[in-house]
Formats: C-alpha cells, structure tokens, sequence
C-alpha cells in the first residue's frame, strides 16, 4: 500500500509511481510528488477533453449559423424582387384603370358594349 493510501490508484497504469522506499524521506516526498503531477496531469487532460467537445459544439453552431445567414440573405433578396415586383403591378393596375376610365368616358361606351 501506498504511503498516501489510495491517492494514486486513479491514475492510469502509466503514469502510476514506483512506491517509495519508505524507509527514505525524500524517496516518500518524490513518491508524493509524483502522484500529484499525475493528477493534475489527469485533470488537465480531462479539462482539455470538455473543452475540445465545446469548441466542436460550437464551430457546428457556427456551421449553422452560416447556413441560417445564408438563408436570410436569401430571403431578403427575394422580398426585395416581389416587392419591386408588387410596386410594378400596382402601378401597371392602375394606369389600366386609368386608361379605361379615359376610354369610357370619351368614348361614351363601357366596356360591356359591343
């Protein structure tokens, strides 16, 4: 058993330390210090695992993100077109209401006579 109790058995068969000579002090202060490296080792690796997982997290929604702006001027393009294409019909509309009131009135026919 280790001189710290189970404070390395978390760490993976690589990185476990040799146990210390017991009977030596700074065999036991290495031992000690090497379990914590390997710890903290084991913590870091962790921390950059989460980190790698929320920075692909957030390049997909950055993916998306594109694809939605994409989308957008997409859509903005085409109200655009239907607009000036609405204002077109509107004023063509009108200037044949126009025309045909013109027409009936100097004429003296409506459009329903023959």
């Amino acid at each position: 058993m280790s001189p710290e109790g189970n404070d390395c058995d978390s760490v993976t068969s690589l990185l476990q330390p040799v146990p210390p000579c017991v009977s030596l002090r700074e065999s036991v202060q290495v031992y000690k210090e090497h379990c914590r490296m390997a710890r903290e080792f084991h913590q870091v690796k962790h921390e950059i695992s989460v980190l790698e997982e929320h920075k692909r997290k957030l390049l997909a929604e950055m993916v998306e993100d594109e694809k939605v702006a994409v989308e957008i001027a997409r859509l903005k393009e085409e109200f655009r077109r239907l607009t000036e294409e609405n204002r077109n019909l509107v004023t063509t509309h009108n200037e044949r209401a126009q025309e045909l009131e013109r027409l009936c009135l100097t004429g003296g026919t409506g459009p329903d006579s023959s």
